[in-house]
């Protein structure tokens, strides 16, 4: 095992592992969106149909911005330690929806899912191949637990913030909706800057996740 994260390590630090973890990131991305515009279809509502994002092609997925220029730009700047992206968000109309709360919950909730679980079926291929695989596939697997754990931070307008609006009682998730609102993306932007010693306050919250998950998957 200590040979493999040697292997990680060093590949990570490389101009080579930095644009590959580029592509992982945006394959990644691109299942998350999918998985939302899959589950809002499921559910009722065909905006995201309609403007053709029930698909896994990265291409109807990608931010330029947000996908491309801003991770491979933070990858570089920390030796590939550290990025951050999001893709184009999918849309979707809640009037379409039987129960609108709930099911914006199941639509936000499936994307960080669907990340798990492709990092799950990665991870137990790699059981039965070769360590040769190994090197190029462990950070694939990597990026889409690191992807949902972030997803998942209850924060505005991340994924785990409708979650939470749609596991909340009524009116408490409406105060809370409000709050995000206003303050959602602010709270993201502090979380996410270096301002403590270098490091993003983002890092100490969602690695201990991220390590504790890829410890379970990964041979």
């Amino acid at each position: 095992m200590g040979t493999k994260c040697t292997k990680i390590e060093f590949m990570t630090f490389t101009i080579l592992g930095i644009l590959l973890m580029g592509v992982y990131l945006i394959l990644a991305i691109s299942f998350h969106e999918f998985a939302h515009a899959f589950v809002a279809d499921r559910l009722g509502d065909p905006t995201a149909r309609s403007q053709g994002r029930l698909t896994l092609n990265p291409l109807a997925h990608i931010d330029p911005i947000g996908t491309i220029v801003l991770p491979l730009g933070l990858m570089l700047l920390s030796g590939g330690s550290f990025a951050f992206g999001w893709g184009k968000p999918t849309p979707f109309d809640p009037y379409n929806l039987a129960h609108p709360r709930r099911d914006t919950g199941l639509i936000s909730l499936a994307g960080p899912v669907s990340n798990l679980l492709l990092a799950s079926v990665v991870a137990l291929a790699l059981h039965f191949l070769s360590n040769d695989f190994y090197v190029f596939l462990a950070p694939f697997v990597i990026v889409n637990i690191s992807l949902a754990i972030f997803n998942l931070l209850p924060v505005g307008p991340l994924d785990g913030q409708k979650i939470l609006f749609g596991l909340l009682p009524r009116d408490l998730a409406y105060e809370f909706q409000v709050i995000m609102n206003r303050y959602g993306t602010l709270i993201l932007i502090l979380l996410i800057l270096p301002i403590f010693g270098g490091q993003a306050p983002i890092t100490a919250i969602i690695s201990p996740a991220i390590d504790f998950i890829s410890r379970l998957l990964l041979p």
